[in-house]
């Protein structure tokens, strides 16, 4: 379960990161001109698209949140 929770946060900070810095430059010139509001309101609802993923993958993959089964059998 460790892992679990610590893979879903790794990838929502990640997620957070990434989409935040792809609309702050979306159409930005400088950061004065960014909307930081649209852009912190898109970067949090990927932020909880990849939490449910991860969520959803656990269940189909083995104890991460990784939808690959990496168990040996």
């Amino acid at each position: 379960m460790k892992q679990l929770l610590n893979d879903i946060a790794e990838r929502a900070v990640k997620t957070f990161a990434q989409s935040l810095v792809a609309v702050g430059l979306a159409g930005a010139t400088d950061l004065l001109s960014v909307d930081w509001v649209n852009a912190l309101s898109v970067a949090g609802l990927a932020t909880l698209v990849s939490i449910l993923t991860s969520i959803a993958s656990s269940k189909i993959g083995d104890e991460t949140a990784s939808v690959v089964n990496t168990k040996e059998d």
